[in-house]
């Protein structure tokens, strides 16, 4: 099947994708259901990777999928989003938009360029949700009122660093199944999305994150509610069961 020439596979794939993207936290969909979902839609990817050929791959046009913040300043999903576009097989970087808003531009296989965009949208639905939660417990009621910025802050901090670390172990078995079809097929598209940022050109600055004062008790609340976040066991049990089908 040749979703190169033939765009249906990749059109199917996006369908799929848009289907899941509904089911989300602002229509009524639990944290839990809907990275629920983000493991799905990798189990999917996985699945399209392996269905195409190397010349296929080497083929695919790279895209870009901008994510917008729709705030000028920092928002938790930035210390995340490294994360994200490693797990995707992406580049990602941030721009200004007209406005003055940060935006996060994914660049990639067109596939993938989605499902970092949704996985980004699914994460940071995620941690709002979970940051209002936090607010409602017995442990935000101790802070004084202006402690509150500041356990805001360090409670999102903590719940993005357990997820990005979360993706980090999860992407690394993912590549360990890919590596065992003996195709290389990681580095192969690592060097297709390389071989075109290149010819973009960009003149990107990469900036130091200033040392943050943070509140322990609320950094530590943050990881344990990203750490209760489902997306290992659909990834594992996506991944752990019978090989790749076609392969």
């Amino acid at each position: 099947m040749n979703q190169t020439s033939n765009p249906a596979g990749l059109d199917k794939l996006k369908l799929r994708i848009q289907a899941l993207r509904a089911k989300t936290i602002a229509n009524g969909c639990t944290e839990d259901e809907a990275l629920s979902a983000a493991a799905k839609v990798a189990e999917l990817l996985d699945r399209h990777d392996l269905s195409l050929s190397d010349v296929e791959l080497r083929a695919s046009p790279c895209e870009r999928r901008v994510f917008e913040t729709h705030r000028k300043k920092r928002i938790p999903i930035d210390d995340c989003i490294g994360a994200i576009a490693h797990f995707c097989d992406c580049r990602v970087w941030r721009e200004k938009n007209a406005a003055g808003e940060n935006v996060y531009v994914f660049f990639g296989l067109g596939a993938d360029v989605e499902v970092a965009h949704y996985l980004a949208e699914l994460i940071d639905g995620a941690v709002r949700t979970e940051l209002g939660r936090f607010k409602t417990s017995v442990d935000y009621a101790r802070f004084r009122h202006q402690e509150r910025h500041l356990a805001n802050a360090s409670f999102a901090l903590g719940m993005v660093a357990s997820i990005a670390d979360r993706l980090v172990a999860i992407k690394a078995g993912r590549d360990q199944v890919s590596e065992s079809t003996g195709r290389g097929l990681v580095v192969l598209k690592t060097s297709v999305v390389d071989a075109e940022f290149d010819k973009l050109d960009l003149k990107l600055r990469t900036q130091r994150s200033a040392g943050r004062m943070v509140s322990m008790t609320a950094y530590e609340a943050g990881g344990a509610a990203g750490a209760s976040l489902a997306i290992n066991p659909g990834l594992g049990e996506a991944r752990s069961g019978a090989g790749p089908k076609g392969s």
